[in-house]
């Protein structure tokens, strides 16, 4: 995300610079008191297990996430009527159990759960806040996989973040945008919504004629119904954090290209599309359009009032993400791209995972180069809890500095120097920001990118280079901390690097020169 700023988040929360109505009859509540009843006494089933717990006890967030499973997989089918505001949901949940459970919990804000099953029996349902709890008819043994499934409606509600900046399901003029960082993604479904528990997604998304449906990942299937309803289906093979997964729905422009994965010389073929077979599905898949193996598919939308506007940059995508592979390594997923929305209701940008999501006033080449930069440093390698967030913000920070030192000749330590004169980089220490609504402050961003480039001075740029390569290939698709980081970073090192952790990345105080 681009960092906050309250009254101009034109950098996002990687950001660069960031209830449901009553349903169910009488008959279903009954059941569901029945099921709840007697998982509790234990006359249905036998349950000897205990509940997961509700919440992760994450620094800035204890109740988010959930304890007793891993999810592995959710399937999300979604219709939106943009004329009402009104989502219907179904998300099948696929996880493993950690421990013996006899009940477990899910995120879930606002909206109506219609009903619930756990591996096709009907569940208990009981809501208490954000914290949906389910109790099938029998426990689940430690190490079982199970399906969940949970079918839910109504008007979702954004959240108001600490900040006073808006996340989740948000309406546009025409239609909708959903985002996440860091608590948003439960606005609109379901799920284990802390960093830690990544998973693959399928998304498929139901809108009005003349509307597109844009989400994460490769695009599958698109097909139109009788009465016009357009039903675009995508996949997310890889492992993705739920606050990185968005929705875009509205009156959108596609473009298709392919560009290098490996950071060789980009040969990137733009393409128009409106609809139809998906030139951006993996190469594995055959047809005309289909970009030949090795190769990144990259698929690009923006709303039709700024289409042609942000044509040019978003054409530059394939050129940007090999200058980074170059930097970084291998890009991390198997499609990119971006999606560009009107000004009015999304504050910031966001590094949602492949697609990263634009107000057009924040699509620029410095906000662009920090999102693309965040699939490698947020997005693959994500962090273990919101502590950590300055190991994306730092890298993708860092990233810019780069791209401007190598692209535009302005070296980093410029940006470095600037960067360390900001009364408001010292505010806290960027590995420790005091609360949650700290946590999108200049800090976290600006000192973080610090950091990588006292890290640069000390260690040399040959084991800098090898760092900025080694990092993300070795947590790829996995969770890491900060300890993770300082770790690996003086095994590249050969050395100890506490003097420089200690006063740049948890002092408090300003050292009396850069």
């Amino acid at each position: 995300m681009t960092q906050r700023n309250r009254t101009d988040r034109h950098h996002g929360k990687g950001r660069h610079h960031r209830t449901g109505a009553a349903a169910g009859g009488l008959a279903a509540a009954l059941t569901a008191l029945a099921l709840l009843a007697g998982g509790c006494t234990g006359a249905t089933g036998g349950v000897r297990g205990t509940p997961g717990s509700a919440g992760l006890r994450d620094p800035y967030f204890p109740k988010l996430g959930n304890g007793g499973y891993d999810v592995s997989h959710y399937a999300l089918t979604l219709g939106y009527d943009p004329a009402t505001g009104r989502l219907a949901g179904t998300a099948e949940i696929t996880a493993r159990a950690t421990q013996d459970l006899s009940a477990f919990n899910l995120d879930l804000a606002g909206l109506t759960v219609e009903r619930a099953s756990v591996d096709d029996a009907p569940a208990a349902v009981n809501r208490a806040g954000n914290e949906l709890t389910l109790r099938p008819r029998e426990e689940i043994p430690d190490g079982t996989e199970f399906r969940a499934t949970v079918a839910y409606g109504g008007v979702p509600e954004p959240v108001t973040d600490a900040d006073g900046s808006q996340e989740g399901w948000l309406r546009t003029g025409e239609g909708a945008v959903a985002v996440g960082e860091p608590t948003g993604s439960m606005t609109w479904f379901p799920g284990n919504h802390h960093p830690s528990d990544k998973a693959a997604y399928e998304i498929t998304l139901t809108v009005p004629a003349g509307f597109e449906g844009l989400s994460n990942g490769v695009r599958t299937a698109r097909r139109a119904a009788a009465d016009g309803r357009v039903t675009t289906e995508w996949r997310m093979a890889e492992p993705m954090a739920s606050y990185l997964a968005t929705v875009a729905i509205g009156r959108y422009e596609t473009t298709t290209a392919t560009a290098s994965a490996g950071g060789t010389d980009p040969t990137a073929t733009a393409t128009a599309t409106a609809g139809g077979a998906d030139p951006t599905a993996p190469a594995s898949a055959g047809g005309a359009g289909t970009p030949v193996a090795g190769s990144v598919s990259v698929l690009t939308a923006a709303d039709r009032s700024v289409a042609a506007a942000t044509a040019p940059l978003r054409g530059e995508i394939p050129e940007i993400l090999d200058r980074q592979a170059r930097r970084f390594g291998p890009y991390p997923f198997s499609t990119a791209g971006a999606i560009v929305t009107t000004d009015g209701t999304l504050g910031y940008a966001l590094e949602t995972q492949t697609r990263p999501v634009f107000p057009a006033a924040s699509f620029d080449r410095t906000t662009l180069v920090h999102e693309l930069a965040h699939q490698w440093f947020g997005n693959s390698v994500t962090p273990a809890t919101w502590r950590d967030l300055w190991l994306n913000e730092g890298f993708a920070t860092y990233a810019e500095w780069l791209y401007a030192e190598e692209y535009e000749h302005v070296p980093a330590r410029t940006h470095f120097e600037r960067a360390f004169a900001q009364d408001a980089n010292w505010a806290f220490p960027p590995a420790a920001p005091p609360a949650a609504e700290n946590l999108f402050d200049p800090p976290v961003y600006q000192r973080g990118a610090m950091v990588l480039h006292k890290l640069r001075e000390t260690v040399g740029e040959e084991r800098f280079g090898e760092i900025l390569r080694g990092w993300p290939a070795k947590y790829r698709h996995a969770n890491a901390s900060t300890a993770d980081f300082t770790a690996y970073a003086e095994s590249v090192a050969g050395r100890d690097l506490d003097a420089l952790w200690d006063v740049w990345l948890y002092g408090d105080e300003r050292p009396s020169r850069p």
